[in-house]
């Protein structure tokens, strides 16, 4: 058996991609949705790859077969086919196929500084009419920061995302932004005052009025703060992350 263990290995792994590609949303837990033709492609190769190399060891088994007749006929015979312990490498893509990790969370948002691109303070575009207005949380902070038509100014936003602690008490609303995968996710965020702090990494959707603070651009801007009138829980969305 030993001989298919790279078949094993790489079967494993295509099913696994193509389970979190294919058969659901769970891909957008690590990429862009944009990425999933890739993903449902590369776990097709694995798994052709896989039944290739299973008929070639096949081949090759009937090969061995025949060589070790004679060598036996001439009295020695071949080594083992490989280590044992090459068969712990299928325990990640067993692992992967089973139990795929959980989207980044608030230990990965505490673990980043607040590191914000350079940006120039200057006029955004008009908010749509009507309140609440759905923003998410890079909007939300982008207009906060860096709006010097400060746009927010008497206006009710809705923002979803979920829960991270500070000190003293303080909250925040949080969502990770991405590029490509969740390997380059940044942190972006709003304090939430006027309400009790749900537990960390509940999602929420707070609704609520931008409470002004600091100079625009200054490091006392960030994070934004929104002055919060209702909370409500609510289920992890298909894609936790924002594009940024």
């Amino acid at each position: 058996m030993r001989r298919y263990g790279p078949a094993v290995l790489l079967a494993l792994t295509g099913a696994a991609v193509l389970r979190i590609s294919l058969f659901g949303d769970l891909y957008l837990r690590y990429v862009q949705p944009g990425l999933r033709p890739y993903l449902i492609a590369s776990g097709a190769v694995l798994v052709l790859l896989a039944a290739a190399t299973v008929l070639a060891r096949r081949g090759e088994g009937e090969a061995d077969g025949e060589a070790d007749r004679e060598a036996d006929a001439h009295g020695h015979s071949h080594g083992p086919a490989g280590p044992r312990v090459a068969w712990l490498l299928t325990l990640p893509a067993l692992a992967l196929l089973l139990f795929p990790p959980p989207a980044l969370g608030s230990y990965s948002a505490e673990r980043e500084a607040a590191q914000r691109a350079a940006q120039g303070v200057g006029t955004f575009p008009a908010l749509p009419s009507g309140d609440p207005v759905e923003l998410t949380l890079a909007e939300f902070g982008s207009r906060a920061v860096y709006d010097s038509g400060r746009s927010l100014t008497g206006r009710t936003v809705r923002l979803t995302g979920f829960v991270t602690h500070g000190d003293d008490g303080t909250w925040y609303v949080t969502r990770l932004q991405v590029s490509c995968c969740a390997a380059d996710a940044t942190v972006t965020k709003a304090e939430a005052r006027g309400a009790d702090a749900p537990p960390v990494d509940t999602w929420v959707t707070v609704t609520g009025t931008w409470h002004p603070q600091g100079a625009l651009g200054s490091d006392a801007a960030w994070p934004p703060v929104l002055d919060v009138t209702d909370v409500r829980r609510v289920e992890q969305p298909a894609n936790p992350y924002e594009k940024r």
